[in-house]
């Protein structure tokens, strides 16, 4: 299986990554975004790419992949519905019109958040335009597309968010986590567990374009 990752350097990104290079199946996989990670693997390749708006000059090094992985997203703290929906929804669906127009049998995989309002109409900002993105990414057409909807994620040993506040709490909290982990298996997930799911959906399939927590660890262990 070939893979493209976008937001190879978020902590799930960094997980999906992780789980893609000691996977014997994922036989390349490519990373495209603004910065690189550094990281050197015999079958990673990275892409840096200012403008992830306009793919048009690098088109040529998107085609012949079996999967996308998408973990690129921000926090909707303190952002505008506009500067949160042009990262959000723009992005995404721009990036994911491209690689559909120029991947014809590629599964697509979006991680969004438990609690995505797909009927795009709901009090809060950021589940709907989150819904309204995982609503256009099922309408193009990829072979499959599937929106994973983590709740809490528990990072996997040395894997860092970019975001100080949530790295913060995952320290205060990261001596409980087994504890967390058995009062609320169908609430918490690890970002190991994401990367494993991905992995196997991208291969395997699923019944449900809607991929909520309890599906995401049963999917880990395929």
């Amino acid at each position: 299986m070939k893979v493209i990752l976008f937001g190879a350097t978020g902590m799930v990104g960094q997980s999906v990554l992780k789980e893609c290079l000691q996977d014997p199946t994922v036989n390349s996989i490519y990373s495209v975004g603004r910065s690189v990670t550094g990281i050197q693997h015999d079958k990673f390749h990275e892409i840096k790419h200012n403008n992830l708006f306009d793919l048009s000059q690098i088109e040529n090094q998107l085609t012949g992949f079996d999967a996308c992985f998408f973990c690129l997203g921000v926090s909707s703290f303190r952002m505008s519905e506009e500067e949160y929906r042009k990262i959000t929804y723009d992005l995404t669906i721009s990036i994911a019109r491209t690689l559909s127009k120029l991947n014809l049998q590629m599964t697509f995989i979006y991680v969004t958040g438990s609690g995505t309002d797909t009927t795009e109409k709901g009090r809060t900002m950021w589940a709907r335009v989150k819904g309204k993105t995982e609503n256009d990414l099922l309408k193009l057409p990829f072979k499959g597309a599937y929106m994973f909807r983590p709740g809490a994620i528990i990072p996997h040993k040395d894997i860092k968010s970019k975001t100080k506040l949530y790295q913060s709490i995952y320290d205060i909290t990261k001596p409980i986590y087994p504890v967390l982990k058995k009062l609320f298996p169908n609430s918490i997930t690890t970002s190991k567990q994401i990367g494993r799911a991905m992995i196997n959906i991208a291969k395997n399939g699923y019944p449900k374009p809607f991929i909520e927590v309890e599906d995401i660890n049963k999917a880990a262990l395929d």
